[in-house]
């Protein structure tokens, strides 16, 4: 009887340290990456129920979501009572896009503990994609659960940034940065909210700041270039102009920028450079942009490239008197004849009886007539 019984614990000693070498040996190769070998070792084990988790976790460290979501599925059959479970079936279901299904599993977990604010806030992320607009009431949930919940934090102000609730996204912000003050989410928030609130000299501060992160995106350089010349830091502005290109530079909008940079600081050979290049790029309505050119040829007094410039512009938009005018400006400076020169004057007066230039045209008119009449008494002295 005795032996007997040696023999039967001597078996189920066996057994148990076999199934505890499986487990071993499973946790040991997931540990160290050699996930499909770690599933071999996890499906060795006599006590399915007790490592469908642990398959299910590494078929999802493989990419293999479809089995891990069948593992966890057996997993939650097997522990209905775990909550852990139910939470990363619902957070890879939500991954894998099957919203409606994450959404029914992170309200029963609300349900099973609605003081956790991570199940408020991955339901706000399910009910974002689902387009639902109940998604800030989960975050906010999340917020008074948890006031120091970064993510919460961040989808709330990033909200009312959207609705141009300048001093709520603010408020938020600060939260936030109050106990992760390097949160960069947050900070590219904080500068976005100053720079749509056109405060550039606080759009400037952290924009910086994002910079000091070691944050370097064409957005950034961009908004940071626009912020410095608002408050004349033309230098700045050039510089990190000058960096958003070299991340994409091929982009029309920011050459143009520059360009326009350049004409501020008078260095209009580099303005004229930039505005070219844009030109070359771009495919659509360019009367603004050749507008612009034509500006910058005349202030260098390229009165005859101005002209070509202004010319297409109006064929890019032939209704803009803005252009029709200084077409009219340009050529009064380049074309010596008088006659000529008053002759366009009147003409635009005619087409545009209205126009805020007519005042202008017709004192134009006047001076121009009065040299003639000068230079022509000049003519009978001689």
């Amino acid at each position: 009887m005795k032996q007997t019984l040696l023999i039967v614990i001597s078996i189920l000693v066996f057994k148990a340290e076999a199934q505890s070498s499986a487990l071993q040996l499973g946790d040991s190769l997931y540990v160290n990456g050699n996930y499909s070998k770690a599933i071999e070792a996890y499906k060795q084990s006599e006590k399915q129920s007790k490592v469908y988790d642990k398959i299910a976790k590494t078929y999802f460290a493989l990419g293999n979501y479809d089995e891990a979501l069948l593992y966890y599925e057996k997993s939650i059959q097997s522990n209905p009572d775990k909550a852990l479970f139910k939470y990363e079936y619902a957070k890879l279901l939500s991954k894998t896009k099957k919203y409606e299904d994450a959404s029914t599993m992170f309200y029963k977990l609300i349900d099973i503990d609605y003081k956790n604010p991570n199940y408020h806030y991955e339901l706000g992320l399910v009910l974002e994609r689902l387009k639902d607009s109940t998604a800030q009431n989960r975050f906010y949930s999340a917020f008074k659960l948890d006031s120091t919940h970064q993510k919460a934090i961040f989808r709330i102000a990033r909200f009312h940034l959207k609705k141009r609730h300048f001093k709520i996204t603010n408020k938020y912000i600060n939260i936030g940065l109050s106990t992760y003050e390097n949160n960069k989410q947050l900070i590219s928030l904080k500068a976005q909210n100053y720079y749509l609130h056109e405060d550039y000299e606080n759009a400037v501060i952290w924009f910086e700041k994002l910079l000091a992160l070691h944050e370097s995106t064409r957005f950034i350089h961009e908004k940071l270039s626009f912020s410095y010349v608002q408050i004349y830091e033309y230098d700045k502005a050039i510089e990190q102009g000058e960096i958003a290109l070299k991340l994409d530079p091929k982009n029309a909008s920011n050459l143009f920028s520059l360009g326009l940079v350049y004409q501020r600081k008078q260095d209009y050979p580099n303005a004229e450079k930039y505005i070219l290049e844009s030109l070359a790029i771009l495919d659509v309505s360019l009367d603004t942009e050749y507008s612009r050119l034509a500006t910058i040829y005349n202030q260098q007094k390229k009165y005859k490239e101005g002209i070509d410039a202004f010319q297409r512009a109006i064929k890019e938009n032939p209704n803009d008197e803005y252009t029709q005018f200084f077409l009219i400006y340009t050529k009064d400076r380049y074309y010596k004849d008088i006659d000529t020169r008053i002759k366009l004057y009147e003409i635009f007066i005619a087409k545009y009886p209205k126009s805020m230039f007519k005042g202008v045209a017709e004192k134009r008119i006047s001076e121009l007539k009065e040299e003639q009449f000068l230079k022509k008494g000049k003519v009978k002295e001689n």
